[in-house]
């Protein structure tokens, strides 16, 4: 696993939406916690599956802390070198409009559209029934575009009204 940390850097910086290093701070609580269930791990029928799992579980974990609510954001970000992981994939708009959603849906839409996993490959990640991720999608689309409007990201994927 440690030879796709890159990957799993760069699916936690979409369901981080662009928070580059909440995204590092999540791999490494995912790669301790493989660590520790390696043995599961190795029997799982899909272990991408089992990791992507505990990817977005390390997420929710994460936004449930308490000190995490005790943070203040700040309207003007310190200066940066360069450009966050992720970036490359989505456009500010994007990025903003995906922190608009709750970690789960947020994690139903980065599988389902940015990664292509089809209704049971993103259920099995999120741990939860493919009508859930259904309604995920379909509540998280509809935010989104509320927020977007006609997207060019929506409208080529194909998932504007």
């Amino acid at each position: 696993m440690l030879s796709r940390r890159a990957e799993l850097v760069r699916t936690a910086t979409l369901l981080t939406a662009g928070d580059a290093h909440l995204a590092e701070d999540l791999v490494q609580s995912t790669l301790t916690k493989l660590y520790l269930a390696w043995s599961s791990v190795r029997r799982a029928d899909n272990p991408d599956a089992y990791v992507r799992r505990m990817l977005v579980n390390a997420l929710i974990d994460e936004r449930r802390r308490l000190w995490w609510r005790r943070e203040r954001p700040v309207a003007q970000l310190p200066d940066r070198g360069a450009a966050e992981a992720g970036s490359e994939y989505l456009g500010d708009d994007m990025r903003a409009a995906l922190k608009e959603l709750a970690p789960r849906m947020r994690a139903a839409i980065v599988f389902r559209y940015l990664y292509d996993l089809d209704i049971a490959e993103t259920a099995d990640a999120l741990g939860c029934s493919q009508g859930t991720v259904k309604s995920q999608t379909a509540r998280a689309l509809d935010r989104l575009r509320d927020v977007l409007g006609a997207h060019p990201i929506l409208v080529k994927q194909g998932v504007t009204s």
